[in-house]
């Protein structure tokens, strides 16, 4: 797949409302949408990746991995031993033992799932979380844990099985996203299962361009 500069241009416009919204920017109160952004680019840059491995006949499991973590792992290793010293000198000894239970969940990508059990009255400030960005990795490497291979199964089955299993579970993810931000919208927030239809929207968006782009005979199996 070629360098595709517009879309780190739109990961950037992305990420700059984010930091925006995290820096308390009064008039920015929704820059949080970035992420979902973020999620829906992720979604079509991988599956761009896995759909030209497919039908090349260059598709590995194990080689799409050690992809994620040449990318993931060194900047995310960088953060944590950047993070250790700063929390063991500002944190209390009872907000270390919560940071260190956040380091073992980012260490196997489910800060997700911490971050969302911590959702409630009682709950530590974001402030007093320093890892607490790190649930949107989490997502990601979750869904990127399943959706490779099931791409891969579904690839010999053609185009619209492909476009209606993807459509079905991203209208699913959907609903349980609706139903949550009715239900508990802070947890809602960190849920994987609510963010899921954002990749995969992005997902569908890169089988599509991708069967315009090359036409139908050569873009499916």
């Amino acid at each position: 797949m070629q360098y595709r500069r517009e879309i780190d241009g739109r990961r950037a416009l992305a990420v700059v409302p984010v930091i925006l919204f995290h820096a308390h920017v009064p008039w920015l109160s929704g820059g949080f949408v970035g992420v979902d952004i973020f999620f829906v680019i992720s979604g079509f840059l991988i599956t761009s990746l896995l759909a030209e491995d497919l039908s090349s006949g260059r598709y590995s499991l194990s080689a799409f991995y050690e992809r994620r973590a040449r990318r993931i792992l060194p900047a995310l290793t960088v953060v944590l031993v950047a993070t250790l010293p700063a929390a063991f000198l500002l944190l209390l000894p009872s907000q270390i033992e919560d940071f260190s239970a956040s380091l073992a969940a980012v260490v196997v990508f489910l800060s997700s799932f911490f971050f969302l059990s911590q959702v409630g009255y009682f709950s530590p400030d974001a402030e007093l979380q320093p890892l607490l960005h790190t649930w949107s990795l989490a997502v990601e490497e979750q869904y990127y844990l399943l959706f490779p291979p099931l791409l891969a199964l579904l690839w010999r089955k053609g185009r619209r099985v492909i476009l209606a299993a993807l459509a079905l579970l991203a209208l699913l993810s959907f609903g349980i996203s609706l139903w949550g931000a009715v239900e508990n919208p802070a947890r809602n927030f960190f849920f994987t299962g609510s963010r899921v239809w954002e990749l995969l929207a992005g997902a569908i968006a890169a089988l599509v361009f991708r069967s315009g782009r090359c036409g139908a005979t050569t873009s499916w199996p």
